[in-house]
């Protein structure tokens, strides 16, 4: 294990790797609960959804972590999940319809996932825009742990203000928060979990956490009836690209987002970039299989990183994990039902993830600009695939009109159109 891995190059042990593992796992595993609450608003059963999360899952995540040997976890998107049902919902498509279009979808990805495109689109990302990207997923994830948590709340005149202080979830956000950043300022190894275990402790002392049972036999997972068919004779190509572009974006974002943090990227390139590719795309196509919508990398993983986690040992620690999770469900509906268990870990990790900001050349605006524009449009969007879209757009532009055009690369001219016009007429909310 340890040569396969490669955990002495890494400076990692099994042991880190573990905790890695589980703390990516801990802070993702909410997917299983809110994935097929989100699905099932769309007609499709929820038994059916929680086990095609967990296949989907499994698949991508063990393909990323034996294949690829990364750190990075693969599930079905947040984003995309509530994109699926809005289609059926406003088009009047049966979910099996769409779940085609997810399917086609799946197979084109994982065409593009073996050709070079993907590997020579990160090769041609400059670096200010990589580290905007980085930084932008680090605040997001700040942001999803401080609303989560109850630390900030909705505002009509301001959008966003200070929450209920005296709100026990609140409480014991904060309680856990200053728990974990104790233990990070002493370099307690695995801090991170530690910090979520004890706050799990102290919630279930104050009657916060509330188990129905610990586990329960899996629903038996079935095959869906894709209605092919009706992805070609209902038109459905812009739905087809939207679910291409937010998931090859997304992806594309978090891996390069997550590698970054945990210096596994080498001279701008991304090692073993089609394996790793091939993860999401598998699962994608699985995934619509089963009955759930496009699979994606996690930003969730730079918990894991966070924690130590290099290789993909941490990878197979989680999908072995989501395993175990399918006789589990009551356990798990109890953890993903307190938020303030994983909350403080988020708001930390966002920390973590701002490093690359020193790197981007503040004093040139045609690099500069772009970056900005990624940090605050995700959190603020709460979509990656958006602060992407506006990076990319951005960028050439300003080059082009700084006099530098010619050393930008034909691909991020190309990519920034076809985001133009996906952000006009085909906007994936």
């Amino acid at each position: 294990m340890e040569r396969y891995f490669q955990l002495k190059e890494f400076g990692t042990t099994v042991k880190t790797e573990v905790l890695a593992g589980i703390t990516t796992f801990l802070t993702m595993v909410y997917i299983v609960i809110v994935n097929p609450a989100i699905l099932s608003s769309a007609g499709v059963p929820f038994e059916q959804v929680f086990m095609a999360t967990i296949i989907a899952a499994v698949t991508g995540t063990l393909i990323m972590g034996l294949g690829a040997k990364y750190p990075i976890a693969i599930a079905p998107g947040m984003g995309l999940n509530a994109y699926f049902a809005s289609v059926v919902g406003t088009q009047g498509l049966s979910y099996q319809t769409v779940f085609g279009a997810v399917f086609v979808a799946g197979l084109i990805f994982i065409l593009l996932s073996v050709s070079k495109l993907r590997e020579l689109l990160i090769m041609a990302i400059p670096s200010s825009l990589k580290y905007g990207i980085t930084s932008g997923i680090g605040l997001f994830i700040a942001f999803i742990g401080l609303k989560s948590a109850g630390i900030i709340v909705p505002n009509e005149a301001t959008m966003i203000t200070l929450g209920d202080l005296q709100n026990p979830v609140t409480v014991l956000s904060i309680f856990g928060l200053l728990l974990t950043l104790v233990l990070m300022s002493r370099g307690i190894n695995g801090a991170l979990f530690f910090g979520m275990i004890i706050t799990a402790i102290v919630g279930y002392f104050f009657d916060m956490l509330h188990f129905k049972g610990i586990a329960s036999m899996p629903p038996a997972p079935v095959f869906f009836d894709l209605d092919l068919s009706g992805v070609f004779s209902n038109g459905l190509y812009a739905v087809i690209f939207a679910f291409l572009l937010v998931t090859i974006f997304d992806t594309t974002g978090t891996m390069i987002g997550v590698s970054e943090q945990a210096g596994l990227m080498k001279n701008g390139a991304f090692p073993r970039a089609n394996q790793a590719f091939l993860g999401d795309s598998l699962a994608t196509t699985v995934g619509a299989m089963f009955g759930t919508s496009p699979s994606t990398a996690y930003i969730e993983s730079s918990t894991g990183v966070a924690a130590g986690g290099r290789t993909g040992l941490t990878a197979v620690v989680v999908a072995t994990l989501f395993a175990v999770s399918m006789f589990f469900s009551p356990l798990i509906s109890a953890i993903s039902a307190l938020p303030a268990i994983t909350a403080p870990v988020l708001i930390i990790v966002g920390c973590f993830m701002m490093e690359g900001l020193a790197k981007v050349k503040w004093n040139q605006f045609d690099d500069a600009f772009p970056a900005f524009i990624i940090i605050l449009t995700m959190p603020l969007t709460s979509s990656i695939a958006t602060g992407i879209a506006i990076g990319f757009i951005t960028y050439p532009l300003l080059k082009l009109f700084s006099g530098k055009g010619s050393h930008v690369h034909p691909l991020i001219y190309f990519f920034g159109i076809v985001f133009l016009i996906q952000m006009i007429f085909f906007p994936a909310h």
